[in-house]
């Protein structure tokens, strides 16, 4: 998201970013916050985690940070855990686990 995608908004959305920092243009977000040219964001996520306490986004009152917290909720943080340890016990039995990120892992071994 960018200074581009920014403009084709209404100026009542709102931008929430739960999924990544490198999805959302700071600086353009900021500029698009700072004119009004959309009415808010929701942040979770940012380029730089954590976000300096001096980061201008936290000058802008329509804008409303988490500290990378959005995930933090019991259920979700006892599932997240449940699929660590299926993977590190179908590791530790030879399997490939199923969320596995880098499939040439085992070329390292």
């Amino acid at each position: 998201m960018g200074t581009k995608e920014f403009a084709l908004m209404k100026p009542t959305a709102i931008l929430v970013n739960t999924a990544g920092g490198a999805v959302v243009d700071e600086e353009a977000l900021y500029q698009a916050l700072k004119n009004r040219q959309i009415w808010a964001a929701g942040l979770d996520v940012f380029q730089t985690e954590p976000l300096p306490p001096d980061h201008k986004l936290l000058t802008l009152d329509n804008c409303i940070v988490a500290p990378h917290l959005g995930s933090a909720t019991y259920n979700t943080r006892a599932r997240m855990a449940l699929t660590a340890a299926r993977g590190l016990v179908a590791a530790l039995a030879g399997r490939t686990p199923e969320h596995l990120v880098n499939p040439d892992y085992r070329r390292r071994i």
